[in-house]
């Protein structure tokens, strides 16, 4: 199991349509939103990081009133 964290900036208002959308992705499985230089961080897992890095790539990013992510992927040592 591969555990990683998306670190979210999005436009100023969007934010509970925003987790909104993101709790709808299979892979999600924790949307919280925080105050700071991020929204919102959201925990994803999945058998593996290819399957996140699709997710992120195909799904998130493609959310409208997205501006920006930054993924930590958990050390699996951890």
């Amino acid at each position: 199991m591969t555990i990683a964290y998306l670190l979210i900036k999005s436009d100023l208002g969007a934010e509970e349509k925003v987790k909104e959308q993101l709790e709808q992705i299979d892979q999600v499985s924790k949307v919280e939103r925080t105050f700071g230089a991020y929204d919102m961080v959201v925990k994803m897992e999945s058998e593996n990081i290819e399957k996140i890095r699709e997710t992120i790539a195909w799904n998130i990013k493609k959310i409208d009133k997205i501006r920006s992510t930054l993924t930590l992927v958990k050390n699996e040592n951890n």
